[in-house]
């Protein structure tokens, strides 16, 4: 899939879906997937997405290193 983004294209592949963590009141989807962005290798990705998976919110990509490293923060938090 490709999107216009200001003066350049940019291509992407939800390779994996993990899951969903949260839906805003417009039906969009707060997810973790592992996404290939401009033919790249996959990363893991966290954002919101429209229902088709046409359109995103901004978001965060994470190397597997990044998101070892994130797991080992949030199961630190006394929740």
């Amino acid at each position: 899939m490709a999107v216009e983004e200001k003066d350049r294209e940019i291509t992407f592949e939800i390779v994996e879906h993990i899951g969903v963590f949260g839906k805003d009141a417009k039906g969009w989807t707060r997810e973790l997937n592992r996404v290939a962005w401009n033919n790249g290798p996959a990363k893991y990705d966290i954002r919101n997405w429209d229902e088709d998976h046409r359109k995103m919110g901004r978001g965060v990509t994470l190397t597997s290193l990044e998101l070892l490293d994130l797991r080992k923060l949030i199961e630190g938090l006394d929740l």
